[in-house]
């Protein structure tokens, strides 16, 4: 009976599921990425990181802890050598399920099981986000120079209209000193066509 034991037993007695887990995480550790189902890969997510905690701690003690679970010389040297150095800045989730749907057959879901870390393609991405963050930043930045820059315009342009103004006033008034002028010519000329016509009109009428 179960009672209370909540974890996957994966349809395997105790020494079957440790010896699998122990293999699969063998294998994760030297090729850094696996394909497995989405039951196994979360059994294994729960074994394989508290070793790879250990496994910052390079001491005998430590390496014996990982070789009780591993049973793999091979693998605790280069866990130890190759992905302690690796992870030694991560805090914890050194492992990552990626799915990839369901298997021909029998219909299990199916997933990659890698660690983080060794992934390249997603670590350019992050890097590439970071970059585009730093540049939204200082194109943030030009934007309030340009602000100023349109600020401090529209105040120059503020200060010079009434210069326009001005210049505009003593245009209209030249040009109404000439009108004037022109008017006060003409006059002369028609009082002078006015007498002649009357002078005709007295011909006439003689």
């Amino acid at each position: 009976m179960r009672h209370g034991k909540k974890f996957n037993h994966l349809s395997r007695t105790a020494p079957h599921r440790g010896a699998m887990l122990s293999n699969m995480a063998s294998s994760l550790i030297l090729s850094k990425r696996i394909t497995t189902t989405v039951a196994k890969a979360k059994a294994l997510k729960k074994f394989v990181e508290p070793i790879l905690t250990k496994a910052k701690d390079d001491t005998t003690h430590s390496r014996r802890m990982a070789f009780r679970d591993l049973n793999d010389k091979e693998t605790v040297k280069i866990l130890f050598d190759e992905v302690a150095t690796k992870i030694g800045d991560r805090p914890g989730g050194y492992t990552r399920i990626i799915k990839t749907g369901n298997r021909l057959g029998d219909n299990a879901d199916m997933c990659i099981i890698e660690l983080v870390d060794y992934n390249e393609l997603l670590l350019k991405d992050a890097d590439a986000g970071k970059a585009k963050a730093t540049t939204r930043r200082s194109r943030r930045g030009k934007s309030t120079g340009a602000k100023a820059e349109t600020k401090e315009t529209v105040a120059e342009t503020k200060v010079e209209e009434p210069k326009a103004v001005v210049e505009e006033a003593e245009v209209v008034e030249e040009v109404e000193a000439k009108v004037e002028t022109t008017e006060e010519a003409k006059a002369p000329e028609v009082e002078e066509t006015k007498a002649e016509e009357e002078d005709k009109k007295e011909d006439t009428d003689k």
